[in-house]
């Protein structure tokens, strides 16, 4: 199972919210290309890079932190935030991100997910994320009335090659993955899962591991990681090296 640290990005800085609130987050680096060495010294082969400000204002907002990530860090990059034009998906991916991660876009205008699938096959991730299981969008500052399983099934069929699903009750709580919508998400499509939100120990590691042959390939963690619960290494370990 592959072991992604997440870094994210608001006001220039690397951050991690609780919850998905703007107004409670907590430094981590100045500098996000910081964040981005650190996590590749200790055996980063995948980062999840989030301009939280490009996701509330619905531009990229973050394109020279994300570009120097790219250049310098080495390993792949996966976007999202503020990704809702072409235009916005083909710069960063002209910034050599390798996947790009489309939320609120997806679940508005699935016509704009079909051509970003069919344009760039292979590098169009959709993140749904859920409260109590209905979509949100536009940073997290909207719920809809959508249920995240029927949002799963139709960003498939137009096309995209993976789902990161994050259950927003958990992320930046260290409360634990919720395993049980992940894997009705999971067995509800049959492109690959990337499980997000709420890794707090490596027992939650753990607990995943399981659904990996149901089709969860990797799962993204963030505040476990900076505040030094387990290492990205021991993850990695007892995730089989990934």
């Amino acid at each position: 199972m592959l072991i992604i640290p997440a870094i994210d990005i608001k006001d220039g800085r690397c951050v991690r919210l609780f919850q998905g609130e703007m107004d409670k987050e907590t430094v981590y680096f100045e500098n996000p290309l910081d964040a981005a060495r650190h996590w590749v010294s200790e055996g980063a082969t995948f980062i999840h890079i989030v301009d939280l400000s490009g996701a509330v204002e619905g531009r990229p907002v973050h394109t020279h932190e994300v570009g120097a990530i790219c250049k310098q860090a080495g390993p792949l990059v996966e976007l999202g935030g503020g990704l809702r034009s072409l235009e916005a998906v083909e710069a960063a991916l002209a910034l050599g991100v390798s996947r790009v991660v489309i939320g609120t876009a997806a679940y508005d205008n699935a016509e704009f997910l079909r051509t970003l699938c069919k344009k760039f096959p292979e590098q169009i991730v959709v993140g749904i994320d859920a409260r109590n299981g209905k979509v949100a969008v536009k940073g997290w500052k909207e719920t809809t009335s959508m249920d995240a399983v029927e949002l799963a099934k139709r960003c498939e069929q137009d096309g995209a090659s993976r789902i990161i699903y994050t259950d927003i009750s958990r992320d930046g709580t260290r409360e634990g993955v919720n395993i049980d919508e992940t894997l009705k998400i999971t067995r509800a499509v049959n492109i690959p899962i990337i499980a997000s939100g709420g890794v707090a120990t490596l027992e939650d590691i753990r607990r995943l591991m399981p659904l990996e042959k149901e089709g969860v390939e990797g799962v993204i963690v963030g505040r476990a990681l900076y505040n030094g619960s387990f290492t990205l290494k021991e993850a990695m370990a007892l995730a089989g090296g990934s």
